[in-house]
C-alpha cells in the first residue's frame, strides 16, 4: 500500500522538487541557513548544521570522480542528450502541468509517452498565456546513465539539463525511486522548514486575533456611541413635540375669546327679551344655545352683530310656547377666532 502510494505521489514530488529547484526559493533558504549556522555556537554548528556543498558533474563521464561526505552532487547533461523546448499554453493548464504536459506530449516528442520521462517549469505568465519550459528524455537513455554512476559509486540528488549555451535548464529529472535517502541534517532542515512555516501561521494567527479583538471593540464602541445618539434623538423629538403641543394649545386658548367676554356680549346681543336655557361650548369653538325668545326669527341677526360669534344658524324649527307666549328656539354658532398676536 505504502509503495503504491508512494508510485502515485512520485510525479507530483518531482514536480514540486523541479519547480522549487528552479525559483529563488533554494538561494534564499541556504542564505538563511548560513546566517542561522553563524549564529549558533561553534560546538552545535557542525553538529546541527553541518556546512554542505554542491556540485556539478557534467556527463559523460570522463574522469575518476569520488564525493566528499555531505557533498551533493549534481548531473549535468549535455543539450543533445535532453529535448529541451519552450511552449505556450493557456493559464488554466498550469493549475495541472504535469498532468497537462502529459496528455500532449506525443505532439512534442518523438517517442511515446511511456518511454519519455519529462519534467514541465512555468517560465513566466501573461493575461492569457503561460510559457512552459518542457524537458523530458528517454527513459532507456536516462536509466543506463544513473547505472553507470551508481557502478562508480555516485549518487545524485538532482539531474540536470544544458542548454545550447551551456547553462543549466532549472530542472531536475531524477526519479523519485533513484533519490537517495534523507539524511539526518535534512530532517533538521525539513523540521526547521515547518518550524518556520508554523511559526509564521502563528504571527499571522495572532495578528488576525489582534485585529478581531480592535474591531471588535471599535464595534463594541461605535454601538454604544450609535445608541446614545438615538437616545439624544428621541429626547430631542419627545421635547420638540411637547414644546410644539405647548405652541399649539397656547395659540388655541389665544385663538379663543374668553368664557367671560363671550357671554357678556351674547347677553348684549340677546336683549332683555330672550332668555337661555341651554349653553354648550365644545372643544372645537361650537356653541350651541336653546331657550326662548320674544321675536326668535331676528336671532340670527343679532348673534351676527356679536363680535365674538360667527356663523350662527338655526337648529330645527322655531315652536311656539304656549305657557309663557314666547317662542322657543335652538342655534348653533362658531367662537370666533383671534389671530395670535391680537391684544
Amino acid at each position: 500500500m505504502k509503495q503504491r502510494l508512494t508510485q502515485r505521489l512520485a510525479p507530483l514530488q518531482a514536480r514540486l522538487h523541479s519547480q522549487w529547484r528552479a525559483s529563488p526559493a533554494p538561494g534564499l533558504w541556504r542564505a538563511w541557513l548560513h546566517e542561522l549556522r553563524q549564529s549558533l555556537p561553534a560546538r552545535w554548528r557542525d553538529r546541527l548544521l553541518p556546512q554542505v556543498s554542491e556540485r556539478s558533474i557534467r556527463w559523460p563521464l570522463s574522469e575518476p570522480l569520488d564525493s566528499a561526505p555531505g557533498e551533493r552532487l549534481v548531473l549535468l547533461l549535455p543539450a543533445d542528450t535532453v529535448m529541451a523546448q519552450t511552449l505556450q499554453l493557456p493559464l488554466a493548464a498550469i493549475r495541472d502541468l504535469h498532468s497537462v504536459v502529459g496528455f500532449e506530449l506525443d505532439k512534442y516528442t518523438p517517442f511515446p509517452r511511456e518511454r519519455m520521462h519529462y519534467v514541465a517549469r512555468l517560465q513566466s505568465r501573461g493575461k492569457t498565456q503561460a510559457q512552459v519550459l518542457l524537458v523530458a528524455i528517454v527513459q532507456e537513455r536516462l536509466t543506463q546513465m544513473l547505472d553507470q554512476c551508481r557502478d562508480r559509486g555516485l549518487t545524485f540528488v538532482a539531474v540536470d539539463g544544458l542548454d545550447r549555451a551551456g547553462q543549466p535548464l532549472g530542472v531536475d529529472l531524477l526519479p523519485a525511486d533513484r533519490r537517495p535517502p534523507r539524511s539526518g541534517h535534512y530532517r533538521l532542515t525539513r523540521y526547521l522548514a515547518l518550524g518556520c512555516v508554523a511559526l509564521t501561521l502563528a504571527c499571522m494567527l495572532l495578528w488576525l486575533d489582534a485585529r478581531s479583538d480592535r474591531l471588535t471593540s471599535m464595534q463594541d464602541s461605535v454601538a454604544a456611541q450609535r445608541e446614545q445618539v438615538q437616545q439624544v434623538q428621541a429626547l430631542r423629538q419627545e421635547l420638540a413635540n411637547t414644546q410644539g403641543a405647548a405652541r399649539y394649545l397656547a395659540q388655541q386658548k389665544a385663538a379663543k375669546p374668553t368664557l367671560t367676554s363671550m357671554l357678556v356680549d351674547l347677553t348684549g346681543c340677546l336683549g332683555a327679551d330672550t332668555w337661555i336655557e341651554q349653553l354648550e361650548i365644545a372643544e372645537d369653538g361650537t356653541l350651541s344655545i336653546s331657550g326662548q325668545s320674544a321675536k326668535a326669527s331676528t336671532l340670527i341677526t343679532r348673534v351676527k352683530a356679536c363680535q365674538t360669534l360667527v356663523d350662527a344658524r338655526f337648529q330645527g324649527i322655531i315652536q311656539p310656547d304656549e305657557k309663557t307666549a314666547k317662542e322657543r328656539f335652538s342655534l348653533r354658532a362658531q367662537l370666533r377666532k383671534e389671530p395670535a398676536d391680537a391684544p
